[in-house]
């Protein structure tokens, strides 16, 4: 999987960024946002190599986990991802994004998510599902910039309440010939 945006490519993790993704996952800031259960900080290297080694073996199109690559210098700004919701029976699919700090209020996550979504779309989703802690207030901004319907708060995937965002092929589609 490879896109590009304007200032943003969309690409596999490689093993020589590890560093990258330990930085970006060992950070409280960044893991308290993300599953189940008390923050999970990263440890190590080796925890970062068996990750990418995770990421990069996933082979079920249009769905993955992908590193944000700043074109501009080269320097991986985060994670794009579309995954099966965990829980769910019905093969629900959530978009997500965490980024480095260093790479927050920048506008990445909605430049990224707009691609993986049209990447998800164009691969035959029917719909997207984004979710968030209740009190993730940046990322639910990002989900309504990228037109997601706010559809409450629920307790479905994940323990306890989460604030839950879908847009459908349909609206995609119909948001893209408004812009």
């Amino acid at each position: 999987m490879y896109l590009e945006t304007e200032r943003l490519i969309i690409r596999l993790w490689r093993y020589d960024e590890a560093d990258r993704l330990l930085d970006l996952l060992s950070r409280l800031e960044v893991v308290k946002w993300l599953g189940d259960g008390p923050p999970q900080p990263m440890k190590d290297l080796d925890e970062a190599h068996a990750r990418i080694d995770r990421y990069t073996t996933r082979d079920n199109p249009p769905l993955g986990i992908w590193a944000i690559e700043r074109r501009s210098d080269g320097v991986v700004v985060g994670t794009a991802l579309l995954v099966h919701l965990p829980n769910d029976d019905d093969g629900a699919v959530e978009i997500g994004w965490h980024l480095h700090p260093d790479s927050w209020g920048h506008g990445y996550a909605t430049e990224a998510a707009r691609a993986v979504l049209a990447h998800g779309f164009a691969g035959g989703l029917s719909e997207i599902i984004a979710v968030s802690h209740t009190d993730n207030h940046p990322s639910q901004a990002v989900m309504r910039r990228l037109g997601m319907e706010d559809r409450g708060i629920v307790e479905r995937w994940y323990e306890g309440e989460s604030a839950y965002f879908a847009i459908t092929r349909e609206q995609w589609a119909a948001q893209a010939k408004s812009d």
